[in-house]
């Protein structure tokens, strides 16, 4: 009890000195003084639909046949059955055609590298950067070996290269996820170990340096593939570090702490001159501030970077009705007006950090919500902290908000784009279980689509005349 008062003590005291550090408007310096507020807000109003001229008559109407699809609940939910009819129906080779002039081309960069680099030189002209995504993950009762882990882990080490060794972008990402090359089981199992006995981040770092360590809590199997499941996690800590950021994704509250555990002993070993592992915070629970404010503590009692991948989540309605059904309190906050609260509370707490030390803290604003993005850009303005550093970035999703997108790039921001590829088979499973969890963001297309229809009606305006 003593512990957990002094530990709440000292996250009060952080939270207080990270929100009295700057003052409400600091002195503004070099480009972040080149455009006033009034002006700022007017660049940044997303109601302009100029920022589809870069696309081709047939990517705008692929772009609102897909998203009039997407609009509706019913069929987004019921999405791998009407796939199955689908595929039965036209057969393997036309549904496989059919998805790739459709789905496959809105949301994924393509299959081979050829195909990548094409779609990434294009993004890159418009002054966006990549930030590739392979689509393998596992949840509960999903698990497949050592050998696929190590395949898969393979298959991570080449989405390092390719994220290095192409000139799409200055200062490439990569995500990762980390159920690819540990098993669900273990982290369910390694999170409710930690809740009761802490593990020292140094135990883990041993780990992935090959030390034999002991794993309190866990059996000798569990332990042997928690053991090669960190080497795996070093492997690509190695390959990444001073080359390529990445940024590790958050999953669902039974295993997040253990995906945060390894993330953190990533961030201990790699991150000691800058933030080259990132880990994500998800605003809809209530617990996030919480982890945020321990994780800042930690970089600055371990003398490491913090990469930070700020996001809403997209787990609310599973994570209710688990919440439910194992009668345990509710993990989500109350409303979604407390969501965006919590998100826009934690920017600025971070915005704060970056101003004050722009080389420790660096941030991912990935949201598609417009309010927020103003709030970070005119944050970003009035502390002085410098575009070109990079050290604040902005994220969507590829073939999604693009209107936003674009338009921050226009303003000299650094954009990122989430980036998966792979084939046709490999990737629809990624992108229904993304579909599904991010509905808010699909009910929430209905202006970009709107602006997609004005540049579509200009263009057949100008074409019958």
């Amino acid at each position: 009890m003593t512990c957990t008062r002094l530990c709440s003590s000292r996250l009060y005291l952080l939270s207080t000195r990270l929100m009295s550090t700057a003052s409400p408007r600091m002195v503004v310096q070099g480009a972040a003084a080149d455009k006033p507020p009034n002006l700022l807000a007017a660049s940044l109003a997303f109601e302009d639909p100029s920022a589809f001229r870069v696309k081709s008559l047939s990517e705008l109407c692929r772009a609102l046949a897909v998203f009039r699809f997407c609009s509706f609940p019913g069929l987004v939910n019921n999405c791998n059955k009407l796939m199955s009819a689908a595929r039965s129906i036209l057969g393997r080779h036309a549904f496989s055609s059919l998805m790739r002039s459709t789905v496959y081309a809105q949301f994924v960069a393509g299959e081979n590298e050829k195909e990548i680099s094409e779609s990434m030189e294009k993004m890159s002209t418009l002054g966006l950067r990549p930030m590739l995504a392979v689509p393998i993950e596992e949840d509960l009762g999903e698990s497949t070996g050592e050998k696929r882990y190590n395949e898969n882990m393979d298959a991570m080490l080449e989405c390092v290269r390719m994220s290095h060794s192409n000139a799409w972008s200055k200062d490439p990402m990569m995500q990762l996820k980390v159920t690819a090359l540990i098993s669900p089981e273990l982290c369910v199992k390694l999170t409710k170990v930690i809740s009761k006995q802490a593990y020292d981040l140094d135990l883990l770092v041993k780990a992935m340096d090959g030390e034999d360590v002991k794993f309190p809590g866990l059996e000798e199997r569990e332990a042997a593939h928690f053991h090669c499941s960190l080497r795996r996690l070093n492997r690509i800590g190695e390959a990444s570090v001073n080359k390529v950021r990445v940024l590790v994704d958050a999953e669902y509250t039974y295993m997040n702490p253990a995906l945060s555990l390894v993330t953190m002993a990533m961030m201990k070993k790699f991150n000691k001159d800058g933030a080259w592992i990132w880990n994500t915070y998800q605003c809809y629970l209530k617990e996030t501030r919480t982890l945020l404010l321990e994780a800042i503590s930690q970089s600055q009692e371990g003398g490491f970077c913090l990469g930070v991948k700020l996001v809403r989540g997209a787990y609310m309605d599973k994570e209710r009705k688990l919440a439910e059904k194992e009668d345990r309190p509710d993990p989500v906050q109350e409303c979604w007006e407390d969501t965006n609260d919590n998100y826009n509370s934690l920017l600025e707490v971070m915005l704060r950090l970056i101003a004050q030390n722009p080389q420790r803290y660096r941030i991912i604003v990935a949201t598609h919500n417009e309010e927020s993005v103003r709030r970070a850009a005119k944050w970003v303005e009035e502390l002085g902290i410098d575009k070109a550093s990079n050290s604040v970035c902005f994220g969507q999703l590829l073939g999604m908000c693009d209107h936003v997108s674009l338009t921050l790039a226009k303003e000299g921001y650094a954009v990122y784009k989430s980036v998966p590829y792979g084939s046709v088979d490999d990737t629809l499973p990624y992108l229904v279980r993304r579909a599904q969890e991010n509905q808010t963001v699909l009910k929430g297309i209905r202006k970009e689509r709107d602006l997609l229809r004005q540049e579509l009606h200009r263009r057949l305006k100008l074409s019958t005349r």
